[in-house]
C-alpha cells in the first residue's frame, strides 16, 4: 500500500525529481500481455534488492513509505532472528540499515521470542517527517512446541532521517505484535493496533499511546486481523471491527463509539462482515482514507470490488456505496495493495492478483478516480509462462541483433545484487496515463 503511495507522490509532483519506488518495484511496475504488446507505452523501471542479511527469505510486507527527504524506508522480516528497517536513497541507488530492533529495545531473543519482523503500515509524521513503525512476531514452531505467548511482545517506534535519532514508544500489550501505526503529532497521540497472531479470530487491539504521559490505553479488542487505522477530517481514528463495524475514537472527547456501516442502503455486506472460523479467514481490510479525510476506500482481500464510506456522516451509521469490480471477469481476486494518490482529486490505485487463470496467477494495477463509472486495468503483469515465452522472444532478437552488429560478449563483473536486482519493465507510461483522461 505505502509502496503506491510512494508511487503516487512521485507523480503528483512532476516538477520534483521523483523516482519510480525501486524496491519491490516488481510487483506494481507491471509488463504487458502478449496481445497487447504492439500497443502498450512503456517505461523501465529499476528494482532494488534489499540485502540478503537483513532477511532470510526473502520476505516483505507492506512495511514501506517514502520519507519527505525522497528516501523509501522498508520493513524486513528474518525469522526467528531479527527485524530491521531500511533506508534506500534512489538517487545515489544506496541501501543501508537505520534501524537494528534488538538494539534499539536491548534484548537479543531467537527463536519465536525474536522481533522477527516489521509489518507495520508505515506513516509519515505530520509535522516531523519522522517514520512509524513497530515490530511483530514470526510463526511458531510446532516441532519445539513454540507458544504464541513465547513471544515476549512488539514495541512501536520513530525513526528521524534528519538526526537518524530512534524512539522507543515500549510495547503496548504483552504477547502481541504491533500490525498498524498512526501518529497525531498535532495531538501528540499515536494509535496502534496489536495482533497475537491466534486463529481463527485473533484478538487486536485497539490502543492510543499519550506522548506527554508515556502511557498506553486500551481501547478494546476488535478481533480484526491486519487492521489499517486511519484519521478522519475531524483529527477521530477510525479501527476495523469484528461483525463489520467500525470503532471511532475521538480525542476530544477521549471515548470509543461503534458505528455501524451500510453500502448502498443495505446493512453491512458479508464480504465485510464475514467472521473468521476453521474454513475461512475474517475479513483483511484495505483501508486507506482520502487526502482530506472525508471518505474512507476499502478493498477486502480477496473480494473483488471497490467500496467507499462516507466519514462526514452524522450519527452511528457509516454510509458506503460499491463502485464496481476490480476485474470484471476475474474468477478469483487477491488485493493486498490500496492506496490513495496524495492530491486534490484523490485517484485510488490497487494492485492485486488474478487467480484461477490458466498460466497462473497474473498482477494487475488497477485504478479509480472519484466519479468514474468504473475502476479502470491499466496493465497486467504476465504469468510465469507468459514470462518465460517472451524471455524466449527477446532472447532470440538479442542474439540475432548481436550477430548483426558484431557485439562482443561482456566477460566484466555483474553487478552488485545488494543493490540492484535487476530492471523491470514497466506497463504504460504513468506519466502518459496521468494525462490522458480516465476510462470507464
Amino acid at each position: 500500500m505505502n509502496m503506491l503511495r510512494c508511487i503516487l507522490r512521485s507523480l503528483a509532483l512532476p516538477a520534483r525529481p521523483r523516482f519510480l519506488l525501486p524496491a519491490l518495484l516488481a510487483l506494481s511496475a507491471l509488463v504487458p500481455s502478449m496481445a497487447g504488446e504492439e500497443k502498450t507505452r512503456w517505461i523501465l523501471g529499476k528494482a532494488a534488492h534489499v540485502p540478503s542479511e537483513y532477511t532470510n527469505q526473502e520476505s516483505g510486507y507492506f512495511s514501506i513509505i517514502e520519507g519527505k527527504n525522497g528516501n523509501v524506508y522498508v520493513g524486513c522480516a528474518k525469522y526467528n532472528v531479527n527485524a530491521y528497517l531500511v533506508e534506500f536513497n534512489p538517487r545515489a541507488g544506496v541501501m543501508k540499515m537505520v534501524v537494528d530492533v534488538h538494539r534499539a529495545i536491548g534484548t537479543f531473543l531467537k527463536g519465536f521470542g525474536a522481533q522477527a519482523k516489521i509489518h507495520t503500515r508505515n506513516n509519515l509524521g505530520q509535522l516531523t517527517g519522522k517514520i512509524y513503525f513497530g515490530s511483530k512476531q514470526g510463526y511458531p514452531d510446532k516441532e519445539k512446541e513454540e507458544k504464541l505467548t513465547d513471544y515476549p511482545g512488539g514495541y512501536v517506534f520513530a525513526y528521524d532521517p534528519k538526526n537518524s535519532r530512534i524512539e522507543n514508544f515500549g510495547m503496548p500489550k504483552e504477547h502481541h505484535g504491533v500490525i498498524s501505526v498512526m501518529p497525531d503529532e498535532a495531538r501528540g497521540l499515536i494509535y496502534v493496533s496489536t495482533c497475537d497472531d491466534g486463529r481463527p479470530i485473533e484478538e487486536a487491539h485497539f490502543m492510543v499511546y499519550d506522548m506527554k504521559t508515556k502511557k498506553y490505553r486500551d481501547l478494546g479488542d476488535s478481533k480484526v486481523s491486519y487492521a489499517f487505522i486511519v484519521l478522519d477530517n475531524n483529527g477521530r481514528a477510525l479501527h476495523p471491527w469484528i461483525g463489520g463495524k467500525i470503532g471511532r475514537y475521538d480525542p476530544e472527547t477521549g471515548k470509543l463509539e461503534m458505528l455501524n456501516v451500510t453500502v448502498d442502503g443495505q446493512p453491512c455486506p458479508q464480504e465485510i462482515a464475514k467472521v473468521g472460523n476453521e474454513k475461512q479467514h475474517g475479513p483483511v481490510l484495505n483501508w486507506d482514507a482520502s487526502p482530506d479525510g472525508k471518505t474512507l476506500w476499502c478493498v477486502e482481500m480477496v473480494t473483488n470490488m471497490l467500496f467507499s464510506f462516507d466519514l462526514t456522516a452524522t450519527g452511528d451509521t457509516i454510509p458506503g456505496k460499491r463502485h464496481g469490480a476490480l476485474l470484471p471477469n476475474a474468477k478469483a481476486t487477491d488485493c493486498r495493495a490500496l492506496a490513495v494518490a496524495p492530491t486534490k482529486e484523490g485517484k485510488v490505485w490497487m494492485a492485486l492478483t488474478e487467480q484461477g487463470r490458466p498460466g497462473g496467477a497474473m498482477t494487475h494495477l488497477v485504478s479509480y478516480a472519484p466519479g468514474d463509472k468504473a475502476p479502470r486495468d491499466h496493465a497486467s503483469r504476465p504469468s510465469q509462462g507468459e514470462r518465460r515465452h517472451a524471455d524466449a522472444v527477446h532472447a532470440a532478437r538479442h542474439r540475432r541483433r548481436r550477430r548483426r552488429v558484431g557485439v562482443r560478449r561482456n566477460t566484466g563483473p555483474a553487478d552488485d545484487h545488494s543493490l540492484h536486482a535487476g530492471a523491470a519493465q514497466v506497463a504504460l507510461s504513468l506519466r502518459e496515463r496521468n494525462a490522458r483522461p480516465s476510462q470507464g
